[in-house]
């Protein structure tokens, strides 16, 4: 832990990756429900979460290890994390792997809700209460270090609610949302009640990339690009901010902050440009610094053009992270280093994006 530093290093973005145990928390009546771990196939050996008679999820479970090395040496990039650690089995392994990579704080995003897990809201609220009792216990084992975003079963409004309170009170310090949910956009009113709560309980809405809604994700599906991240999860992100900034919800929600989580920062030009166009042709002004007046912060990754991309964001808008647990091509877990030493960023600017920003948009 980097104590000795006056700036505390927070990683935006890292996941922990469900197992087993994650479901030991599902109350006695909803064990029915409890996931299971099934092949791929014989010529697949990575295993898979079984939800409701369905696979469910993006990712297989558990990758293994030998991947992870493979993967690392393939792209350069370093992806290789401990199971324990990227699993929650040892908190204090996932502690330690922080120490070396010099990061004082983590934010923990979920792995499994980045598709569609299941449409049946009794199903939806006994996964997220045990999910979110998990990370309940790991942020207590986690000596301060290990804040997360809470997942809500957005198919039950009064659940969620519950969830969100239930959270807030054992280390949250967001509320994980998809571009779509189910049939929904992140602009429809159904959510509303959402967004007040977490207007008073001063916690951030986390956009991070994922599709909740299954055909979408069939009909973006491609052979070229395995699992197609870019049409699926990248691009409603992205769009899902350009919706917000036309909306009405910035102004309605003026305390709410929002994240964008994972889908780089080298759209911020062209979506502010966009709206700005769309403003004018409306004949409204438009805020001088959009992103800041309307509270939204973007992770950037380590390969984007930050010095361009500042003139547009502000200096007070930009966060950053390493993917922690995740091998694809926004995973690298020295991530926050290589911000540090970007040429072109002054120093002010990388205080902001490693520590000052993450702290304004997590309330930490």
């Amino acid at each position: 832990m980097t104590t000795k530093q006056a700036l505390q290093v927070i990683d935006a973005d890292t996941h922990v990756v469900e197992s087993d145990r994650t479901w030991e928390y599902l109350d006695p009546a909803d064990r029915k429900y409890r996931p299971t771990l099934v092949s791929a196939g014989s010529d697949k050996p990575t295993l898979h979460w079984l939800i409701d008679g369905k696979v469910s999820g993006h990712r297989a479970a558990a990758p293994d290890q030998r991947l992870l090395a493979e993967i690392s040496e393939r792209s350069g990039r370093d992806v290789d994390t401990p199971a324990g650690a990227r699993e929650m089995e040892d908190v204090s392994a996932r502690l330690q792997h922080m120490d070396k990579l010099g990061v004082d704080v983590q934010v923990l995003y979920n792995t499994l809700w980045i598709e569609e897990v299941t449409t049946r809201p009794e199903i939806d609220v006994a996964l997220c209460r045990s999910w979110n009792r998990w990370l309940a216990d790991i942020w207590k084992d986690g000596k301060g270090r290990l804040r997360w975003s809470c997942v809500p079963p957005f198919t039950d409004l009064e659940n969620a609610k519950k969830e969100i309170k239930a959270a807030r009170n054992n280390g949250a310090v967001a509320i994980s949302m998809r571009p779509m949910e189910g049939n929904r956009l992140l602009l429809d009113p159904y959510f509303y009640p959402i967004y007040e709560l977490a207007s008073d309980l001063d916690m951030a809405i986390a956009v991070h990339i994922a599709n909740g809604n299954a055909a979408v994700c069939d009909a973006l599906a491609s052979p070229y690009d395995p699992g197609a991240p870019f049409g699926r999860f990248r691009v409603p992100t992205v769009a899902s901010c350009h919706a917000l900034i036309m909306s009405e919800i910035p102004q309605r929600f003026p305390k709410l902050r929002w994240a964008f989580v994972e889908s780089s920062s080298q759209w911020i030009p062209w979506v502010i440009n966009e709206a700005k166009r769309r403003y004018s042709g409306a004949g409204k002004p438009f805020p001088r610094n959009v992103l800041n007046e309307y509270q939204m912060y973007v992770a950037c990754q380590s390969d984007d053009d930050l010095p361009y991309i500042l003139q547009y964001s502000g200096d007070d808008n930009l966060i950053t992270g390493s993917d922690y647990g995740h091998a694809d091509p926004s995973s690298q877990l020295d991530t926050l280093e290589i911000v540090g030493q970007m040429k072109g960023v002054s120093k002010k600017q990388k205080d902001n994006i490693l520590s000052h920003n993450p702290k304004a948009l997590y309330g930490l």
